[in-house]
């Protein structure tokens, strides 16, 4: 990604075919419109339904935030900055995430689409309640630690579009100079967006933030 030229303005044409191109676009409101609701109802049903302790679903739902920070980080390091060597590898990282970098402030990309987003997310889903079902024999706790996972996603894809479309807040400054160095000097450094944890944790904070 170091030779690749950065375009603060312009959009990536990801796909020839123009459906296809639709599809890997999209607005905040839609995904929020998508997981909020779905949220709300796996905490309610696990609570009003499954009758979960209060004290359980919370602990559940705030591992599964801390947890998406993680995954925010290894996923970003080392699927989306993938060094591949093959021309399908090479692909697969462009229309993944090498697209952004070439044109960070393209809006419409800053978000994940509904149908590659909800691909995913029905994965994720499934091997959270089967790791909870070989773990405790139920998929109870599961479903809120999903719901966690996702506000997780949620708080930090927000603060990904905030850091390409605004000015920083003062108390979030931090964030927005660290993922910043990270797109126009340091791509091999400072994977995490939400939360500088991991990079802390692993040595890949830029020079500039110690």
């Amino acid at each position: 990604m170091n030779n690749k030229v950065i375009n603060n303005k312009g959009q990536a044409k990801i796909f020839v075919n123009p459906y296809l191109e639709m599809l890997t676009r999209t607005r905040p409101w839609i995904i929020y419109a998508l997981y909020i609701p779905l949220n709300i109802f796996l905490v309610y049903y696990a609570w009003l339904r499954l009758q979960l302790p209060i004290k359980l679903i919370a602990v559940s739902f705030l591992l599964g935030m801390f947890f998406w920070t993680f995954f925010e980080y290894i996923v970003h390091r080392f699927l989306f900055h993938f060094k591949a060597v093959g021309a399908l590898g090479k692909r697969l990282v462009y229309i993944f995430h090498e697209n952004h970098h070439e044109f960070p402030r393209d809006r419409k990309r800053l978000f994940m689409p509904p149908l590659p987003s909800i691909l995913m997310a029905s994965f994720v889903l499934l091997l959270f309640c089967g790791t909870g079902y070989l773990i405790t024999g139920s998929t109870s706790s599961a479903l809120v630690f999903f719901s966690g996972f996702i506000s997780g996603y949620l708080i930090y894809v927000s603060i990904h579009y905030a850091i390409h479309a605004y000015a920083p807040p003062k108390y979030l400054k931090v964030l927005w100079r660290n993922h910043h160095l990270h797109h126009y000097k340091n791509p091999d450094k400072a994977f995490g967006v939400s939360s500088m944890l991991w990079d802390r944790l692993f040595g890949t904070l830029p020079d500039k933030i110690h």
